[in-house]
């Protein structure tokens, strides 16, 4: 009897930590750190973008639907790169590659003219820290950022993404727009 009960206090301890570890990232969670290296080899944290706001996305070139969603990000970022947001200057886009070939995430990242500056990998593909860290389980995912590493929205694609953004960005005084 005490042995069928310890096996069962084990596999219910076992079941809550597994859990309470597979907790889904959310609005207005804290952004878990990453730091991968870049394209060049060199190292890269999310937080040292600290102050912008910034979206995080899970892609690889591998990817049909991700690179379909490339030149909607692209166009964003480049309508928001410069823009005043509520608590942050600034958008930009942190790329995470579930990809495994150097070579060809590479090459997606010139293909599809994804010019941002934040391009991060560890190549193991679906056991890549970060993704591991935001319990990727498909791609794309994404999660957007603000200047303070809260996440304020997730999964977002084309128009909500746009849509997000808008509802950030810094409210403009009537007496600032005149002459």
């Amino acid at each position: 009897m005490k042995i069928k009960l310890n096996v069962v206090l084990f596999l219910l301890l076992t079941f809550l930590s597994v859990n309470l570890k597979a907790q889904e990232l959310k609005k207005g969670d804290k952004a878990p750190e990453i730091i991968q290296n870049s394209v060049n080899g060199n190292e890269i944290k999310l937080s040292d973008l600290r102050g912008k706001m910034v979206l995080i996305d899970f892609w690889a070139a591998w990817c049909k639907p991700c690179r379909k969603e490339n030149p909607h990000i692209v166009e964003i970022y480049k309508k928001y790169q410069n823009e005043s947001f509520k608590n942050t200057e600034g958008f930009t886009v942190f790329s995470v590659s579930l990809d495994f070939k150097e070579v060809m995430w590479k090459k997606a990242i010139k293909d599809d003219q994804l010019e941002w500056p934040y391009h991060v990998s560890d190549l193991k593909g679906w056991q890549n820290a970060a993704a591991q860290k935001y319990q990727v389980k498909s791609i794309p995912q994404s999660f957007l950022i603000d200047g303070n590493g809260i996440i304020v929205a997730t999964n977002l694609r084309a128009d909500d993404l746009d849509k997000a953004l808008r509802k950030q960005l810094k409210k403009k005084s009537f007496f600032s727009s005149r002459n």
